[in-house]
């Protein structure tokens, strides 16, 4: 158990007026008396906790009942580490060790109040896709020590490969999760969906330079797929779709001019897809301007959608 969590019990005790010496951590805990002594010593001299020895009742009291540790009694604290924790659940990571091991530490160090905030804070995406835990550990290791990464890859289109790659960056977008790196089989950067990592296995360091990415590739233009920019879409939104883009981040490099009847948006774009996906969100209310290739491919989705119907 660490430092900290047997000084908030020790302090637990203070507070109840219990009288808890350096005896009381060494059988609570299992400590040697030195720890026990550095313990107290470091909540009097770090923590500046007012407390002094009751040599009658051969323990420590605090001269002050009104103390309470930085960490006790902070709502806003409280609710950062909660949801911090609740965030990485609905990220996909939940089920890592790592996570339930944190998630029992903070109830036992600040409970009650941690338990009670876990029951009343939701933080919820959509399309949040687990990860393999073994999985998931062996690409952060690859990361951070600079490891060539060989994986079996599952395409969206359902066929498999095998990848050599050097990892580079990871990237949660939306509640999934990505793994930027550059790819021997392909001679270039790619960014890999990781829940459709199959396997994942480390290999030797990386010796030569490695093959970095430019920031260019992650934030030119919009979306996950990004990269160089092919054009400037220009969409108008109407009615309450303008009322929540107006509000809305998309990219940095966004423009939104006020119209009679809404909002133009205007944003880089290297590919389709996903910009294709947010404007058919809007149905009616949000209209293609520029350029005729977008307008022409979210046309052409909605005559496939609209015969998908006519039946």
């Amino acid at each position: 158990m660490s430092r900290l969590e047997r000084i908030y019990a020790f302090h637990q005790k203070l507070k109840k007026n219990s009288f808890p010496n350096a005896t009381t951590l060494i059988e609570e805990f299992e400590l040697s008396r030195a720890t026990a002594h550095r313990d107290i010593s470091y909540l009097r001299d770090r923590l500046l906790a007012p407390i002094a020895f009751n040599s009658t009742r051969k323990g420590f009291y605090y001269t002050d009942d009104d103390f309470t540790l930085p960490f006790e009694d902070s709502p806003k604290l409280l609710f950062l580490m909660g949801l911090l924790n609740k965030m990485a659940d609905e990220a996909g990571l939940g089920g890592l060790p790592e996570m339930k091991k944190l998630e029992k530490r903070l109830s036992e160090l600040i409970a009650p109040g941690y338990n009670q905030l876990m029951d009343n804070v939701l933080c919820q995406w959509i399309e949040v896709e687990s990860l393999a835990p073994s999985i998931f550990e062996i690409i952060v290791e690859s990361v951070l020590k600079n490891r060539i990464l060989t994986i079996t890859y599952r395409s969206a289109a359902a066929k498999t490969s095998t990848r050599n790659l050097e990892p580079q960056r990871l990237i949660n977008y939306q509640g999934r999760w990505y793994l930027l790196a550059y790819c021997h089989l392909r001679g270039d950067h790619r960014l890999f969906h990781m829940a459709r990592i199959e396997t994942a296995t480390i290999e030797k360091k990386i010796i030569t330079p490695p093959h970095q990415a430019p920031d260019s590739l992650l934030n030119e233009a919009f979306g996950i797929f990004t990269g160089k920019i092919r054009y400037h879409a220009t969409i108008s939104f109407t009615g309450t779709a303008a009322e929540l883009v107006r509000r809305q981040y998309w990219h940095d490099k966004q423009t939104i001019t006020e119209q009679n009847n809404g909002i133009i948006l205007s944003l880089p774009v290297n590919d389709d897809r996903e910009i294709t996906m947010k404007i058919l969100q809007y149905g009616s209310m949000a209209k293609v301007l520029e350029p005729e290739s977008l307008r022409e491919k979210v046309r052409m989705e909605i005559q496939k959608m609209a015969k998908c119907y006519s039946s």
